[in-house]
């Protein structure tokens, strides 16, 4: 990579229900790894980045659209670069053990679920494998929204917490914070862990929720 054409994107539902934490993470590659600008622009309009620009990005499905849309344009996710910072300070959260939802969008990259496991080692926190993470994961019930009756999206929600052995489960894209949530388990959101916060809980239904998302998307 060319640190210099290194930007990172944080994706528009961590823009819109957490946004004060993207600074935080763009502060953190900046502090470690380089000169990282921030990128603001959603996944779903043309980046207008220089060839051989490289996306550092939190969000599965932006991380999918970005390198399958536009051509000269890498991409790699935040947990992989924060991974590889040998001298990384992070918080540290001895007695916690939690299952790992893995977002559905990152299950073709194993290097993404490796490096997920590896920054909570470093945080001290126990992990229970699951049958259906990593390569095996399934989607947390979000992406079926529009596709079949809320109903049935509820239900697949609870579903996949159900296959969750653990009450406090580890996820890094927000719309599975909000299922996670609904489903009654407690969700520890990664950007959260990195700077010791509390993930606050998500209220929205799930209309609300995409509703938001929609709009915020369109102005971005």
């Amino acid at each position: 990579m060319d640190r210099k054409k290194c930007y990172f994107n944080p994706g528009c539902a961590l823009g819109l229900y957490k946004p004060e934490v993207p600074e935080k993470m763009l502060k953190l590659l900046q502090k470690y790894f380089g000169e990282v600008k921030m990128h603001n622009i959603c996944c779903r309009n043309n980046p207008k980045l220089e060839e051989g620009s490289v996306i550092i990005n939190n969000c599965a499905g932006c991380d999918r659209r970005f390198r399958s849309l536009y051509e000269d344009i890498c991409t790699i996710s935040y947990w992989e670069v924060l991974n590889g910072i040998a001298d990384l300070q992070l918080p540290d959260y001895t007695g916690l053990t939690v299952s790992v939802h893995d977002s559905c969008g990152y299950r073709h990259k194993p290097q993404v679920h490796r490096a997920v496991r590896n920054l909570l080692r470093k945080m001290h926190v126990e992990i229970v494998e699951e049958g259906l993470t990593g390569t095996k994961s399934v989607c947390c019930g979000d992406n079926f929204y529009g596709l079949v009756p809320n109903e049935q999206v509820e239900k697949r929600i609870q579903l996949r917490a159900s296959q969750l052995s653990c009450q406090d489960v580890v996820v890094y894209c927000i719309g599975c914070v909000r299922g996670m949530n609904a489903a009654g388990k407690i969700p520890h959101y990664l950007p959260d862990m990195l700077f010791g916060r509390k993930t606050e809980l998500m209220s929205d239904s799930l209309n609300q929720y995409h509703t938001k998302l929609a709009d915020y998307i369109a102005r971005h």
